[in-house]
């Protein structure tokens, strides 16, 4: 009869738990967990990932996505050695931890220690329950329970490291390690890594910057634990103790601030963009800018852009010197500002001219005063050469040889010219005149080195692009590489500002109308970088040059990206180096075109027609002309390719396919001009 009972009792025992387990089960699985998807702040990074700017969540927290990789092992080792020992080995709750809690807080009339878990403590952050009332303690466990049966242990220490609290409006490791270490977590001093786990614990009141005795002994203990459980050796230790605790919070990263504001703009629903910035070279920028404006006044503005021309990537963006609301506008991101280009427009002037024709280096023009109908263009310093060569004139920037090229192009081949290259030009009353070639237009900074970097990559124009995951637009030509070429041999040879290396930069100054923008825009064989400097509401700034005050920054810019310029490509095969005496001779002397005005017998272009696709007969292309006087010099791309022909039919060698400028000119100067494409 005993038998039968205790075996009946026993029965009765393990159905009753078995029971009460199933009802537990029940109650655990009902639980209404809160989100577990956490609102991160918006990061925008570099092309390395390095961060550049960081936003706060909706409701002003620093709140910063990481993961457990991307944490250094000590700290994680400390954490839970620390806060949860057991961590990897409970359910969600350590009832041991907890019942010497309860006996240590029954023996001292005060809690002694906590008991709770990591787990325990992101059901409270998840809900953001109190830490004291029984009624929160045990919803906090069965919270902790059920995130145990959903979530992995490192997907709770996950969310433990995005939620811990550590003063202020910061949460969770990442980003209390940029505001007290300006760093990544994921590379810690042992006595860094003890104050992370310390400050959580009681946020507002060890937050080195607020209380910082308060944080040194919090640490200490850290420090003595880890010691203890070995995860420090006693070296190490002992020099933790002695490394000073920051005593105030570090400014998040924000370096280009207006780029990441725009990258935010452009895709708002993004958690992360990542750009095809360098963020050393940008950091290193934007103290430059900041140095240069120091002591240029108040109102003074800078902007600078720089970019790898072959892959046509920008790789530092600067808007301004500083971003924020003071007289100089800072938050105005000035590097998509339109404004006046001056004279920087010139050498796209002189390649397109040297592709049609109409000039070479070497050709002799005239530097006189002249007249376009109502339109009668001075040079900047009043002054007037007489005869010189176009090399020289594109080097001292004078304005009447380059207005002379545009007339006889035609304003229209200058504006297809943008159109090729991608770039947004503003014509102000919307009727181009020869004064765009003066700057008489509205372009942006970037743009500029967009064109820029099409002269620099042969003259095959390519969108510059910020966006490491944008698209590559196809490049279309603008410029022969025969042209680009001998417009960049001309800018290398300008003397550099004083004090600057002599290294052959190709490179061009321009100060607008008014003295209101100074440019200076350079390239090597592999960068690219834009400087512009004025104010930003486009008031004069009185003797602002230029040559005078943006060159020196652009040689400095280019210090700061490599030690030394990238080399040149050498000279197309094709390019015409000669003298001026061993010019064709209608290349010899430029005529403008106010002298051949009525003239009815000026040449054309017979065959093939402008615009037209013509197919190379094993490279032989059959020309025509009709007018002119002859003896007639056919040029490819500015290229002699015949020359003194008396013929009107002549058969061309061309290199290859594609689109070329075919120009032909009589014996009297007199020139045509056709663009066709080949296959």
């Amino acid at each position: 009869m005993m038998r039968a009972s205790i075996a009946f009792s026993l029965a009765a025992s393990l159905f009753l738990t078995g029971l009460a387990r199933d009802r537990f089960d029940d109650w655990i699985t009902a639980t209404h967990l809160p989100p577990l998807a956490l609102e991160t702040s918006v990061e925008v990074t570099d092309r390395d990932g390095t961060l550049l700017r960081a936003y706060t969540v909706a409701d002003g927290r620093w709140r910063m996505a990481v993961d457990l990789g991307d944490v250094d092992e000590d700290y994680r080792a400390m954490l839970i050695a620390y806060e949860d020992k057991r961590f990897y080995d409970h359910a969600g709750v350590d009832l041991r931890a907890m019942s010497r809690a309860v006996a240590q807080a029954l023996r001292n009339g005060r809690v002694i220690s906590g008991g709770s878990t990591l787990t325990m403590q992101v059901a409270r952050l998840l809900e953001d329950s109190g830490t004291g009332a029984m009624a929160g303690k045990f919803r906090q466990m069965r919270v902790a329970w059920a995130l145990e049966r959903q979530l992995t242990k490192d997907q709770i220490l996950q969310l433990y490291m995005h939620l811990a609290p550590f003063g202020g409006n910061l949460e969770g490791v990442r980003a209390a390690s940029f505001a007290y270490f300006g760093k990544e977590p994921r590379r810690l001093t042992p006595a860094q890594a003890a104050l992370l786990v310390a400050i959580p614990q009681a946020p507002e009141s060890r937050r080195p910057d607020r209380a910082h005795a308060r944080a040194v002994a919090a640490r200490e203990r850290v420090l003595a634990r880890a010691l203890r459980d070995s995860i420090v050796p006693d070296h190490m230790a002992q020099g933790a103790l002695t490394e000073p605790v920051p005593n105030a919070r570090q400014p998040f990263p924000a370096l280009a601030p207006h780029l990441a504001d725009r990258a935010r703009s452009d895709d708002p629903i993004a958690a992360r963009h990542q750009l095809t910035l360098k963020a050393s070279l940008q950091r290193s920028l934007e103290f430059l800018a900041r140095d240069v404006i120091a002591t240029q006044g108040e109102r003074l503005q800078i902007a600078i852009v720089a970019a790898d021309h072959k892959s046509g990537e920008i790789l530092a963006s600067v808007g301004s010197a500083a971003f924020q609301a003071d007289a100089r506008a800072g938050f105005v991101d000035m590097t998509t500002a339109l404004r006046s280009p001056g004279s920087t427009l010139k050498p796209l002037i002189y390649g397109l001219a040297f592709d049609q024709g109409l000039a070479h280096p070497e050709t002799m023009m005239e530097d006189r005063p002249q007249r376009f109908g109502t339109y009668a263009p001075q040079n900047f310093d009043r002054q007037f050469r007489g005869t010189i060569r176009v090399r020289d004139a594109l080097q001292l920037s004078l304005n009447l040889p380059v207005v002379q090229l545009l007339d006889a192009m035609g304003p229209p081949r200058l504006l297809a010219a943008f159109d090729k290259a991608a770039i947004r030009a503003v014509i102000p009353g919307g009727q181009p005149g020869l004064a765009i070639g003066l700057g008489g237009i509205g372009i942006s900074l970037t743009d500029m080195v967009q064109l820029y970097a099409a002269i620099a990559r042969g003259g095959v124009a390519l969108p510059l692009t910020w966006r490491m995951d944008g698209t590559r637009a196809e490049g279309q030509r603008l410029l022969s590489t025969g042209s680009t070429w001998q417009v960049g041999d001309i800018l290398a040879g300008l003397a550099p500002p004083p004090g600057a290396p002599s290294n052959r930069l190709a490179y061009k100054t321009g100060t607008s109308y008014g003295h209101r923008d100074a440019w200076a825009i350079g390239y090597d064989g592999r960068h690219v970088v834009g400087v512009w400097l004025g104010r930003a509401d486009g008031t004069p700034v009185p003797g602002v040059f230029g040559a005078d005050l943006a060159a020196p920054v652009l040689f400095q810019a280019f210090t700061r990206i490599a030690p030394q310029l990238a080399p040149q490509p050498p000279a197309p095969p094709a390019t015409l180096l000669v003298s001026n005496t061993q010019l064709p001779q209608p290349l010899q002397r430029f005529r403008p075109r106010d002298t051949l005005t009525g003239d009815t017998t000026a040449p054309s272009v017979a065959f093939p027609p402008d615009g037209a696709e013509v197919e190379l007969l094993n490279g032989i292309l059959m020309v025509k002309v009709a007018g002119g006087t002859g003896p007639f010099t056919w040029l490819a791309d500015g290229v002699p390719v015949v020359v003194q022909d008396r013929a009107r039919q002549a058969m061309l060698t061309l290199p290859g396919t594609g689109f070329v400028s075919l120009s032909v000119i009589d014996a009297q100067g007199r020139s045509a001009r056709a663009q066709v494409r080949l296959h």
